[in-house]
């Protein structure tokens, strides 16, 4: 059988060269034969996956200069999501964080939610040349989430709103005609061309705020796309009249964010990723900034796992769900897939009517518009085909 010129050009690209690619001939021939573009492409692969005298390991070397171009080949040959791949791998594999202290490195990357935290991680120690080529790549990330999840957050939220503050027995200057021709269309009378009005329907008393809604976040470091992502929804959330928001971050101690919320690149530099975990404090202290526990929703965004103690958290936690504050864990909010998490304090806010479940960024805004309705999150979860944790399904 003909080898296929095509496929044996692609698995000489993925296996690399020498005799462990295995494409030579029977007589130990010269290997696949590639063209001038081909073996660009072969070496920005080399440069990360081989070493001269071994398997698939890296040698990109410590040079920014290099690195950078090497990114800049990366860009040309692949799509944007293998550049990212191939980014996270180098920063893995090579131990290339010290390069992402180069301006000329961070110009050259291809931003993305990860590299995000990566930056944030490393904000402490990161000389100040490099400080404003960090911080335009998290303002590109951060313009472009927002860009995504804006409106299907403001429309999801605020149409939930619109329904929850509903009533129908509204005084006169509450009536919502539009609202109350459409509930009585069923009522028109032909000969009279009027609709008879059996059911109004108002906008009920307007309020500065219907809903609180607090966002915890963990700060540690596995919880870092979560943070991200979550610092971009609270400043959307924020921008509601009709829903005061708070954030909190939290490690070993608890930072209140929620001053920063006209710019969510401002919350994210108030986090510091990584260090201990002590979940009580964090409820502890959201528990003193909550006045009306009835229309409070809750979102602990971590991975469970406590730090501090333990007993005295599931205890705080269900006070809160007992005041009648909507509390939900959320394991993880992002799109890195299934988390690792306590799976006995899953089990235990399971029980307490807590849900416990991941959520990608695409889900969030359906999540806070069911919180809103006071819908049971649970039966939510599992209609968007979401596996909730601790509990039966999980």
């Amino acid at each position: 059988m003909t080898p296929d010129p095509e496929r044996q050009r692609r698995w000489r690209l993925v296996l690399g060269g020498g005799d462990a690619d295995g494409l030579t001939d029977e007589a130990g021939g010269p290997e696949i034969a590639l063209n001038i573009e081909d073996r660009r492409m072969d070496a920005a692969l080399s440069g990360l996956y081989d070493t001269p005298d071994g398997p698939r390991r890296g040698g990109l070397g410590g040079s920014a200069p290099k690195v950078a171009r090497w990114l800049a080949d990366v860009r040309e040959f692949f799509p944007a999501s293998v550049v990212r791949v191939m980014q996270q791998d180098a920063i893995e594999r090579l131990n290339l964080t010290q390069l992402l202290f180069e301006p000329e490195m961070l110009d050259s990357v291809e931003p993305d939610v990860n590299l995000v935290g990566t930056l944030l991680s490393l904000k402490g120690v990161m000389p100040a040349r490099a400080k404003d080529a960090a911080r335009a790549v998290v303002r590109r990330v951060v313009d472009d989430l927002t860009r995504r999840l804006e409106e299907p957050t403001r429309a999801a939220v605020t149409g939930s709103l619109n329904r929850a503050q509903r009533n129908f027995r509204p005084r006169p200057s509450e009536i919502d005609w539009n609202g109350t021709i459409r509930r009585n269309l069923r009522h028109y009378l032909p000969e009279r061309h009027t609709v008879i009005p059996e059911k109004l329907v108002g906008y009920g008393r307007k309020r500065r705020a219907l809903r609180d809604i607090v966002l915890c976040l963990d700060q540690s470091g596995s919880m870092a796309s979560s943070v991200v992502y979550a610092g971009v929804f609270g400043a959307v959330l924020a921008s509601l009249p009709a829903v005061n928001t708070r954030v909190i971050a939290f490690d070993t101690e608890v930072a209140d964010l929620s001053e920063h919320l006209d710019d969510p690149v401002d919350v994210l530099y108030g986090i510091q990723l990584g260090g201990g975990t002590d979940i009580n404090r964090a409820l502890a202290y959201a528990q003193g900034t909550i006045t009306n526990p009835e229309q409070t929703i809750l979102v602990l965004i971590s991975d469970l796992y406590e730090g501090g103690n333990e007993r005295e958290m599931l205890a705080r936690a269900r006070a809160l769900k007992d005041a009648g504050v909507n509390v939900i864990a959320l394991l993880a909010l992002s799109d890195d897939g299934a988390p690792s998490y306590d799976h006995g304090v899953a089990r235990t806010f399971t029980t307490m009517g807590i849900p416990a479940f991941a959520c990608t960024p695409d889900h969030f805004p359906g999540l806070m518009a069911a919180a809103i309705r006071g819908d049971d999150i649970a039966t939510w979860a599992g209609e968007q085909g979401i596996v909730t944790k601790g509990g039966a399904a999980g």
